[in-house]
């Protein structure tokens, strides 16, 4: 065998079990065809986190989602909901805000709120809790306002 048969053998093997093993790579998630989701991904949908924590599931914020209690973010202050990538503010008492988690520097999501402000780690932005503007660069756009409901002292998503 030549060189050059033997380099056309080894990549037409390494195609053919490529192409072989890329079959199973499709999915068989029932709610990527028919937009119905399934069991567990409903249970993750509907699971209402604590303060301070979050639920297990979907990156994206579903509307109607409960988030906490009123009593569970506090005056002057706020909690972050990394699975749902918001942060819910109290600057005054009984007035509730909701921004995005995500830096609009870089994409970093935001790790506190203190002293008044919604801090993001990567290269120390501050945003203020009231409005989410810029209170200390280098992020030069506000943090993007979220909807929130308010119904008794529940705060829900939407």
């Amino acid at each position: 065998m030549t060189d050059g048969s033997t380099r056309r053998t080894v990549l037409t093997t390494g195609t053919a079990a490529l192409a072989a093993t890329c079959v199973g790579c499709g999915s068989n998630n029932s709610s990527s065809s028919s937009g119905t989701p399934t069991a567990s991904e409903t249970s993750a949908a509907s699971a209402s986190p604590t303060a301070g924590s979050s639920a297990s599931g979907s990156a994206s914020a579903a509307t109607g989602q409960a988030l906490a209690q009123t009593s569970d973010i506090p005056e002057g202050g706020g909690t972050i909901f990394k699975d749902q990538k918001i942060v819910v503010t109290q600057p005054a008492k009984g007035e509730f805000k909701a921004f995005s988690a995500i830096c609009t520097h870089e994409g970093c999501t935001v790790s506190q709120v203190a002293d008044g402000t919604i801090d993001c780690p990567c290269h120390g932005s501050k945003f203020h809790i009231a409005d989410g503007s810029v209170a200390h660069g280098p992020a030069t756009r506000p943090l993007p306002a979220e909807s929130i409901t308010v119904s008794g002292n529940s705060i829900t998503m939407g």
